[in-house]
């Protein structure tokens, strides 16, 4: 057998275990998308203050971000499979410990919960990412990312779709204990399967980093080091870094409309509140999985990746096409609308993360980590913003500022790369 054929060899059965873990992943991320309304209601029906529920879900993001600056360490240095199977075991004791806990105390435990979930959300998803180019190959990792965004996006519409049904008829506790078994059900399927998540040559030792010496990150704690080890390749990398800028302001207008959906579908229909978001979220999922399928047939037939002017392009297009959504058009054009901003937001999804695969194993979790922090950052400061400015301007306002901004950096990214294109031919 030659080497090229072992190489084709190992693709195939890296994107056959591929496969499996991608259905682990997504009945985990059913368990996440069920455990994020379960958890933001029940805070408030124990509560009964919007201003404690608010905090738990404050609490959560703040945490994905702080995780964000050592995830980088950690799945850089230690098994990255390792540190998915733990992180889904510790979501669904998290959560059964609250189940199983006296009512006294499960006011406290959800800060508990928050936390937990927070953390492994964010480590989860960098040591995946950083993963997949080991698993699959280089070369399928467009497909490989399509499958895992189509995973998640059917996760997503299940889990939010199943939420209220399971609540009211299970309640609040047999609606964690499902979220639970989701978790420890991904943590026995990723077990099991034997993948590579790191690369062959990439060492897993805490000096693995750089070579020690006066001013290198060896010399700084682990956490400030992570950053720095990343900013240094970014430095030398400015696509990447200025990628990450424009995801974090998407993410930061992202949070406009996730706030202003509520609002706007309220007064449109005051007695049906949840008719619009539902019906938007249905259709922007329709529209995210065909991109994502698109985009994965599009890769195998063609072997190409997709580019960043095209993410950019994406971005812009997403932007607009939420902006839009807060117009109020007829319900055919909000069909359409609402479906093209899950298509743009679709094919960024896998643009945004085939192009940081490319680094290198060595910087790939730290690339990563820096990048979850930069979007829970985004994500966390629009939450909070947009919720202070929806109390006294409209959502179309809001939304529309906040989202223009990532429309104008989207644009001048396009035409800063269009202009270097044509500076070097």
């Amino acid at each position: 057998m030659t080497i090229a054929d072992q190489s084709v060899g190992r693709t195939r059965d890296g994107m056959r275990h591929f496969q499996f873990l991608v259905v682990g992943n997504a009945v985990s991320a059913y368990g996440s998308y069920l455990d994020m309304v379960a958890l933001n209601l029940f805070a408030y029906a124990l509560t009964g203050s919007a201003w404690q529920t608010g905090l738990i879900m404050a609490l959560r993001l703040a945490t994905g971000f702080l995780t964000g600056f050592g995830a980088g360490t950690l799945v850089s240095r230690f098994d990255r499979k390792r540190i998915m199977v733990t992180s889904d075991v510790t979501q669904a004791l998290a959560l059964i410990v609250l189940v199983l806990a006296p009512a006294v105390t499960q006011v406290w435990l959800l800060y508990l919960v928050a936390v937990v979930s927070g953390a492994g959300a964010t480590l989860t998803n960098v040591a995946l990412r950083s993963s997949i180019p080991e698993i699959v190959g280089q070369d399928q990792r467009v497909r490989a990312n399509a499958l895992l965004a189509t995973g998640r996006s059917i996760a997503m519409v299940a889990g939010f779709a199943s939420a209220g049904v399971l609540i009211a008829t299970l309640g609040y506790s047999g609606a964690f204990l499902i979220d639970a078994g989701a978790f420890l059900f991904s943590a026995v399927n990723l077990a099991r399967l034997p993948i590579t998540t790191r690369g062959s040559e990439s060492e897993s030792g805490p000096g693995s980093e750089s070579e020690s010496g006066p001013g290198s990150e060896s010399q700084v704690p682990g956490v400030l080091a992570a950053q720095l080890t990343a900013l240094r390749y970014l430095r030398l990398t400015p696509i990447l870094l200025a990628l990450i800028s424009l995801r974090a302001i998407d993410a930061f207008g992202s949070a406009s409309h996730n706030v202003g959906l509520p609002v706007l579908s309220t007064a449109l229909d005051p007695e049906h509140p949840a008719t619009f978001v539902s019906q938007f979220w249905a259709t922007w999922a329709i529209g995210n999985i065909v991109a994502q399928r698109a985009v994965a047939r599009w890769a195998t037939r063609t072997g190409r990746s997709v580019g960043e002017r095209a993410f950019a392009l994406g971005a812009a297009l997403m932007s607009i096409a939420f902006i839009l959504t807060f117009t109020a058009p007829p319900m055919p054009l909000a069909i359409l609308v609402a479906a093209m901003a899950g298509i743009a937001d679709g094919f960024t999804e896998i643009a945004y993360t085939t192009r940081l695969q490319s680094a290198p194993d060595e910087q790939r979790g730290h690339v990563f980590g820096f990048s979850a922090m930069a979007e829970n950052l985004g994500f966390g400061v629009g939450m909070v913003a947009c919720s202070f400015l929806l109390e006294r301007f409209s959502p179309l306002t809001v939304v529309t500022t906040f989202h223009g901004l990532a429309v104008l950096l989207a644009l001048a990214m396009v035409v800063a790369l269009s202009l270097r294109r044509w500076s070097r031919k």
